[in-house]
C-alpha cells in the first residue's frame, strides 16, 4: 500500500474531469493538481514549447513526492506518446486509456475524435486506435475555441455560441456515420450535452479525462499501490495564474467548491524547481 498523492496536471482547468473521477473512484486517495493557467491553452503552440511547458508540469508535479504522474491533457499526451514512467515515477497520460475504452464501444468500427489542433495534427489518437483495431476508420477534427470557451464558462447547451461551434466542429465528423465519439481535450466534456444533441443518443462519447482516472485505478492496484486510509483524501489545487478565477471556473468541472485549497505557483517557481531535481 502507498499513502503518497497521486499527481495530475493540465494546461488549465480541464483536467479536474480526471480529478472529479479519481475521487468518485478512489476516494481515500489524496490528489495534488497543477493548472498550467498563465499559459493556456497548449493546443496553439508548436510541439518543441509544448515539450518544454509538459517537462516543466510534470517537474513540479514530481516535486511533491507522488506516486503516480497523470497527464490530464489531450495535447501533452499526444506528444509525449507511449511513455510509461517518468524519472521512475509510473506516467499515464489520456490518450490510451481513450482510444481503449472507444474500441471496446463502436460497433460499426468508425470513430470520430475531436481534440486541439496540436493533438488533432499528431496523430496519435488514430495511431493508438490501430494499434488495437486495424479494422477501425477514424475521423478526426480540431476544435480551437472549446479550451477558451469552457476556461470563461461558456458551455451551456443552449447558448447560442455554444450552438454554433458545435455544428462547425462536428458536422464533418457527423456526416461520416461514426456510432463513437472521443474527446480528446479534457475540457471536452463541458459540451457533452450540446454535442450529444447534435450527434444524435446513438453516438457513444468517450471522456479522456474520465477514462484516465480508470486507467490509473488499474494501474495501482496492479502495483498494490492504493491508499490504505480510511479517511477521506483530500485535493491540493495549484494555478500558475490568478486563484481566485481558478476557484470560480473549478466548480463547473468538479460539481462542488474547492474550499480554498488552491495555491498559486510563478513559472519562475517552477522552472526553479525543475533545476534543483536535476541537481
Amino acid at each position: 500500500m502507498n499513502d503518497q498523492a497521486i499527481g495530475i496536471f493540465d494546461s488549465g482547468i480541464g483536467g479536474l474531469t480526471c480529478v472529479r473521477e479519481m475521487n468518485r473512484l478512489l476516494p481515500h486517495e489524496n490528489i495534488v493538481y497543477f493548472g498550467d493557467t498563465a499559459r493556456i491553452p497548449y493546443g496553439t503552440r508548436s510541439r518543441e514549447t509544448i515539450e518544454i511547458y509538459a517537462s516543466q508540469d510534470i517537474d513540479f508535479i514530481r516535486s511533491h513526492n507522488v506516486k503516480l504522474i497523470i497527464a490530464a491533457c489531450g495535447t501533452v499526451s499526444s506528444v509525449m506518446g507511449s511513455t510509461k514512467n517518468v524519472g521512475g515515477i509510473p506516467f499515464s497520460g489520456v490518450v490510451i486509456p481513450a482510444v481503449q475504452a472507444a474500441c471496446a464501444a463502436t460497433s460499426n468500427g468508425r470513430i470520430g475524435v475531436i481534440g486541439t489542433p496540436a493533438t488533432i495534427k499528431s496523430g496519435a489518437y488514430g495511431k493508438a486506435i490501430r494499434t488495437i483495431r486495424q479494422d477501425c476508420a477514424v475521423f478526426g477534427n480540431s476544435c480551437p475555441l472549446f479550451v477558451t470557451m469552457a476556461e470563461n464558462g461558456i458551455t451551456s447547451k443552449d447558448d447560442v455560441v455554444v450552438k454554433e461551434m458545435v455544428k462547425r466542429y462536428l458536422a464533418p465528423i457527423k456526416k461520416e456515420n461514426v456510432d463513437t465519439l472521443i474527446l480528446g481535450c479534457t475540457h471536452y466534456p463541458m459540451f457533452s450535452e450540446a454535442i450529444s444533441e447534435f450527434m444524435g443518443e446513438d453516438v457513444t462519447l468517450i471522456s479522456s479525462g474520465a477514462e484516465a482516472a480508470k486507467y490509473a485505478q488499474s494501474i495501482l492496484t496492479m502495483k498494490n499501490m492504493l491508499c490504505d486510509s480510511e479517511e477521506q483524501g483530500k485535493n491540493l489545487f495549484y494555478s500558475s495564474d490568478s486563484p481566485e478565477l481558478f476557484e470560480e471556473n473549478a466548480k463547473m468541472f468538479l460539481g462542488e467548491g474547492l474550499c480554498g485549497n488552491i495555491r498559486q505557483v510563478t513559472t519562475e517557481e517552477m522552472i526553479g524547481i525543475g533545476n534543483s531535481l536535476t541537481k
